[in-house]
């Protein structure tokens, strides 16, 4: 999970693309369902206090991270850049960033939320008023055109904050990079947040606070799905479980049935057996092998990487492949 995706998916779907989902996921030989649909107002005001446990450090790593390297980020990536941000862009590391750029060509945020867009983008641009801001409201895992700005610039630098890569598995994680990659252009370069592998105990905690503010977050989908798809889940019939796989090096969320039943969602029925787990989510987590991988198959190389004192949480930066 990542305060990226919270911001990405702000906007209700329309019914119709809910429904169609979560049958869809609920009828595989696995069952799944996306995360997208996590972020209603009610789980939005929850990902915000998972944030401030004592036990998820990521959100707190990345920004220390940030305040501490700003400047080196800054002057590596170069003077007179444009710079894309996946998601939401009006948080403090975003900020950080535009502050510590040398003469900024332009800020383009890409955000699927019209009304997130708009309100991060006003208050940058009461912030930041000599910034050409050029808002694309767009879902980023789809191929982009991107908006000219009046100044041509040096380079384009793609930005993805927080943990978002780690959301999608390996292969489709490698094809977000490669569409980043294309639109960057030959000389230009990705910027992203990756949380690292570590102590199991530590990951294992992160998404397991002793206050249960995730389990409640994972939860309230179903409570989501009671309200708006008009389904009869017994919401204590069923348990959030949040376990780190080392050999994947991922953790796996799911919701788990506490018993067999019966759900009724949308008018369709579906069956849960005992013990049977619904996925919801991956959080992938990562080395500098990992990194290595990724980069070269999507066409980027690995030429700087900023971590914490505890090796806990990186920024990378990846240009092009010639790049340079």
């Amino acid at each position: 999970m990542s305060s990226t995706t919270a911001q990405r998916f702000a906007d209700v779907p329309p019914e119709s693309e809910f429904v169609a989902d979560v049958w869809s996921g609920l009828s595989g030989r696995t069952k799944s369902l996306p995360s997208k649909y996590f972020y209603d107002a009610r789980g939005s005001d929850l990902f915000e206090q998972i944030c401030d446990t004592p036990e998820y450090y990521l959100t707190r790593t990345e920004l220390a991270l940030m305040r501490e390297h700003v400047a080196e980020m800054a002057k590596a990536l170069g003077p007179e850049i444009r710079l894309v941000e996946f998601g939401n862009g009006s948080g403090l590391k975003t900020r950080l960033l535009l502050q510590a750029l040398e003469r900024p060509v332009a800020y383009i945020p890409v955000e699927i939320s019209a009304s997130a867009l708009a309100g991060s983008c006003a208050q940058l641009q009461r912030d930041f008023s000599e910034l050409e801001i050029l808002p694309l409201q767009a879902d980023f895992t789809a191929p982009l055109t991107l908006p000219r700005a009046h100044r041509t610039p040096r380079r384009t630098v793609l930005y993805l904050a927080g943990s978002t890569l780690g959301n999608f598995p390996e292969p489709e994680a490698v094809v977000l990079l490669q569409q980043m990659r294309r639109a960057a252009g030959a000389d230009g370069a990705v910027l992203l947040g990756l949380d690292l592998k570590k102590d199991p105990v530590l990951i294992n905690a992160a998404y397991n606070d002793a206050a249960g503010i995730t389990s409640a977050f994972t939860l309230n989908l179903l409570v989501r799905m009671n309200r708006e798809l008009d389904a009869d889940f017994q919401i204590d019939q069923f348990f959030h479980r949040a376990r780190y796989q080392a050999i994947v090096g991922r953790i796996e969320t799911d919701i788990v049935s506490r018993r067999a039943q019966r759900v009724r969602i949308a008018g369709r029925d579906f069956d849960f057996a005992a013990d049977e787990p619904v996925r919801v989510e991956v959080s992938c987590k990562y080395d500098r092998s990992d990194m290595q991988r990724m980069a070269r198959l999507a066409g980027l190389q690995l030429q700087q990487v900023w971590t914490d004192n505890q090796e806990q949480f990186a920024v990378v930066l990846m240009p092009a492949t010639g790049a340079g």
